[in-house]
């Protein structure tokens, strides 16, 4: 008779961070649960998001909540809640579909975090522009992307899971470029 066979669980990013190149550092993010939210009515759902987690349904564009309970803007009519599991009246106002194995987390922070992303990204991550809460689905190299400042030069970068590898190669990439410049 074989062997049983023993699986382990890993994270996306395993082997692979944290990373830090110049001023920046490159690490994986756990956010916990994830669910995304695709509400009936805008108005019921922040009401209820408010009233369960403490955050309102965030506009285009923005990000509500802070550090481990957060909801993140994700496409029209659309948001992530990340963190905590949600809680069971949004079901009446939303529906709810858990991304938690679906997503590649990580922060990319340091000086330097804006003008890497701006070898990569079509969009402004000036502290003048895209300011804390501020977030973008947009394109990452050739990878969809959402981006979110979560500090003064701190962002959060969601990408599919099964893209983690190649995240990571282009942000190590384009922070290894702009440290050689220094």
């Amino acid at each position: 008779m074989a062997d049983a066979l023993t699986l382990s669980e890993t994270t996306p990013c395993y082997g692979l961070l944290p990373k830090t190149i110049g001023t920046c550092t490159l690490t994986e993010t756990g956010l916990g649960r994830l669910t995304s939210i695709a509400p009936y009515k805008q108005v019921a759902i922040s009401d209820a998001l408010k009233t369960a987690h403490g955050m309102v349904f965030p506009a285009p564009n923005r990000a509500t909540g802070k550090d481990g309970a957060r909801a993140i803007w994700f496409g029209r009519d659309m948001a992530l809640l990340a963190g905590p599991a949600p809680d069971a009246a949004l079901a009446d106002h939303a529906a709810l579909t858990d991304q938690s194995d679906a997503w590649t987390c990580v922060t990319l922070s340091g000086a330097d975090a804006p003008a890497v992303l701006a070898r990569l990204v079509p969009v402004d991550f000036s502290a003048a522009q895209f300011k804390l809460g501020h977030t973008a689905r947009t394109q990452l190299g050739h990878m969809n992307a959402s981006i979110t400042r979560t500090g003064a030069d701190s962002f959060l970068i969601l990408v599919f899971r099964s893209m983690a590898a190649t995240l990571v190669h282009d942000l190590v990439t384009a922070m290894e470029s702009l440290a050689a410049r220094h």
